[in-house]
Formats: C-alpha cells, sequence, structure tokens
C-alpha cells in the first residue's frame, strides 16, 4: 500500500488556512488541495507490503519517541521546482532554531525507520511545507507566492507523527483519499 509519514497541524490551524486560501480558490488553471489532506510530508513510502508494516509502525514509534516536540507555525510560501516556471505552490513553516533542527531530525528519523524496515523512500531532500495548490501547468507564479507570503497562521505544537496510507483515485474528483492508520507521539519537553 502507498504511505507517507507526516505531521498534521490541528484542525483550528487547518482551518485558519483553509480561510485564507478560501476566496483565491476561484483560480482556473490550479487544483486546491482540500483542507482535510493539508499536511508536512516527512517522508513518500514506496508501496508497503502488509507484512512489513508491524516493523514500520515499531520503528516510527521508537523514531518519534526520541524526537521532544516543539512549536511552529505555518507562514510564508513558494513554488516547486521554482517560481518562474511552478507546479505546485505550498506554505511554509515558521520555526525557531532549536525546532528547525529538531524537525530535521525528525524526518531523518523517519526516513531511517523506514530504510531499516525495508521500505524504500519515495522523493528528495526534506523541505518542509505544506501543499496547497498544484498547477495543471508550468506557470509563472509571484505573484501567487507573495500572496502567501502575506499568511501569518496560529501557533501550534507539532507533538506526532501520522503514518498515513494514500489510495489513489478513492477521493472526490478522482483525488487521493487519505487515512491516517497510526500515530506516534513526540516527547514532551523537559
Amino acid at each position: 500500500m502507498r504511505m507517507f509519514a507526516a505531521v498534521i497541524p490541528p484542525d483550528d490551524v487547518l482551518d485558519h488556512l483553509d480561510e485564507f486560501l478560501d476566496a483565491r480558490r476561484e483560480a482556473d488553471d490550479f487544483r486546491w488541495v482540500p483542507r482535510e489532506q493539508m499536511h508536512i510530508t516527512l517522508a513518500f513510502l514506496a508501496e508497503v507490503p502488509e507484512r512489513r508494516l508491524d516493523d514500520l509502525e515499531e520503528r516510527l514509534e521508537r523514531a518519534a519517541s526520541r524526537r521532544t516536540s516543539f512549536a511552529a507555525k505555518i507562514t510564508g510560501g513558494g513554488a516547486f521546482p521554482n517560481v518562474g516556471r511552478a507546479r505546485a505552490l505550498w506554505a511554509g513553516l515558521q520555526l525557531d532554531d532549536p525546532a528547525r533542527v529538531e524537525l530535521g531530525r525528525l524526518a531523518t528519523g523517519v526516513r531511517a525507520a523506514a530504510g531499516k524496515a525495508g521500505i524504500a523512500i519515495d522523493g528528495a531532500r526534506f523541505k518542509p511545507h505544506l501543499t496547497v495548490a498544484r498547477l495543471r501547468h508550468p506557470q509563472e507564479s509571484t505573484s501567487w507566492v507573495r500572496l502567501l507570503d502575506a499568511y501569518v497562521g496560529p501557533p501550534f505544537t507539532v507533538d506526532s507523527v501520522e503514518l498515513v496510507a494514500s489510495y489513489l483515485g478513492e477521493g472526490p474528483r478522482n483525488r487521493p483519499r487519505y487515512e491516517a492508520t497510526a500515530s506516534f507521539p513526540l516527547r514532551s519537553p523537559a
């Protein structure tokens, strides 16, 4: 099954971002990510065989328990692969230096846990973000990135990692359907 490990911000934080984006969703060339699918991907996992799921979950639980919860805000934005030929728009994270280090170590630990469970990782280097829209065709998106740069969301605590199954084509409008299958708490600050 297709899966990913992610941080899912609390409902009130996602509601705030969703309200900010709502008035902008009329853009024809964009496929906006539904609020219930917004997340910060730590690792895209290749196909996860059922026989490896228990081992993966045990390793993710250990990886999460080694990291400490931290404060974050959704703020700013950008475009992949770049603003001149954007294929996706994203909102960023505001983190202080210790939180940035902790999030990086969390992503590294999650990826290592998957590798030790025999699960390949899809994707490149970790860059913390929430994808908010995908573009049908690459386009120049400076004005959209400036708009996202004006956004500052409420603070929240990153205190768990979610393992999420992705079922392609089973969601509304033939989009993927996501289902959180397990949650792994981070430790509380000392």
